[in-house]
């Protein structure tokens, strides 16, 4: 429900107030449009401001296999300047398209063709990422490190170690102990680096600055690939009780031969459960995103309008952008809860025995 709430309000922002907004374009010299989607969409740089008309941003590497062979370049050899065609041409024959199917992409022009060739490039997402499990480690390499040499009746840790020992212990004793049951311990690694990625990911989504303002978890690549960890090892962790039930659950016959109405949904829930994972957190974290730089816009959107207006709409931008980076503080931990519960509740429901049912 939560999720579909954020997403109405992205949909009515966007669609709505953006489009009326966007008339003032040439008065403000502000397209909020451009500015959300910028902000939670991939790119080949690192856009950090504009200062005087001229943006300010971070080169990323650029890891290209086209029509000539692998071409590893710096992404400002693309021109900042967009041609007729709409492209941001580039070496090699490589273009980014800003508008059509291909927009944000590199894509080869020889003459009238254009492909798309292989793209590994490192772009925001990826690089954002990068840091995330750089910090990620250090934070909790730093506090492993605490431990060394200590005795179980040492004093408990204070400060940031406190901290991460008790996030940890929260995890393990609230969400995956009781959700995967009896046997639990070999599946704790996998879900606490979930839980302390997505964490971390949505934490340092909220700098608006590097290192920060990467939109890692609003990404749908990124959940597709947590979802699709969280599908291996629910079927490669699921006992014959559970394939029992998904090929011949225990219902009347008729609803299993001829038409094998039950077993067809049990195996259609096999690829719901994880497609639920990744669009329940990829919705949440892009719809906050979205809405909290939309509001934001309203300050400088109504910088053309009377001083009262003025002043009342950007005190107005200013409490709901506050009460919004609260609210977002609270998704990050919530969503990174909610995607380790779920994956520990499936991996148990996996392994549940008959007798108890």
């Amino acid at each position: 429900m939560d999720r579909l709430k954020k997403l109405l309000c992205v949909a009515i922002m966007l669609f709505t107030f953006l489009p009326i907004m966007a008339e003032k374009e040439e008065e403000t010299g502000l397209n909020p449009k451009e500015i959300v989607l910028e902000h939670i969409k991939d790119s080949h740089d690192w856009h950090v401001a504009d200062i005087n008309n001229h943006a300010i941003s971070i080169p990323l590497p650029v890891i290209i296999n086209s029509s000539t062979g692998w071409h590893v370049f710096c992404s400002s050899s693309f021109s900042h300047d967009v041609d007729e065609n709409g492209y941001r041409q580039g070496p090699y024959n490589l273009a980014i398209a800003t508008t059509g199917q291909n927009a944000g992409k590199i894509v080869e022009i020889t003459g009238t063709d254009i492909s798309v060739p292989l793209d590994l490039s490192i772009t925001k997402t990826v690089a954002v990422m990068f840091i995330n499990v750089i910090i990620l480690l250090a934070c909790i390499l730093l506090s492993a490190r605490w431990y060394r040499n200590k005795k179980p009746s040492d004093p408990a840790p204070k400060g940031f170690v406190g901290f991460i020992e008790m996030l940890v212990m929260y995890v393990v004793d609230e969400i995956i102990k009781p959700g995967v049951g009896k046997g639990y311990e070999k599946y704790v690694p996998y879900l606490l680096t979930c839980f302390f990625f997505i964490f971390t990911c949505n934490v340092m989504g909220l700098i608006p600055f590097p290192p920060g303002s990467g939109n890692v978890t609003g990404n749908i690549t990124v959940t597709f690939f947590l979802a699709f960890c969280t599908f291996l090892i629910v079927q490669f962790s699921g006992n014959k009780h559970y394939w029992k039930d998904i090929f011949w659950p225990n219902v009347p016959t008729w609803l299993k031969m001829p038409i094998p109405i039950i077993p067809v949904i049990e195996f259609v829930g096999i690829f719901t459960k994880p497609f639920a994972l990744m669009i329940r957190l990829f919705a949440n974290m892009m719809a906050g995103h979205a809405i909290a730089v939309a509001i934001t816009c309203i300050i400088f959107l109504v910088a053309s309008k009377a001083v009262a207006v003025q002043l009342s709409m950007s005190a107005l931008s200013v409490i709901m952008s506050i009460f919004m980076m609260c609210l977002e503080c609270l998704v990050c931990f919530i969503q990174a809860m909610v995607f380790t519960m779920l994956s520990a509740v499936f991996i148990g429901l996996a392994r549940v025995e008959p007798e108890h049912e």
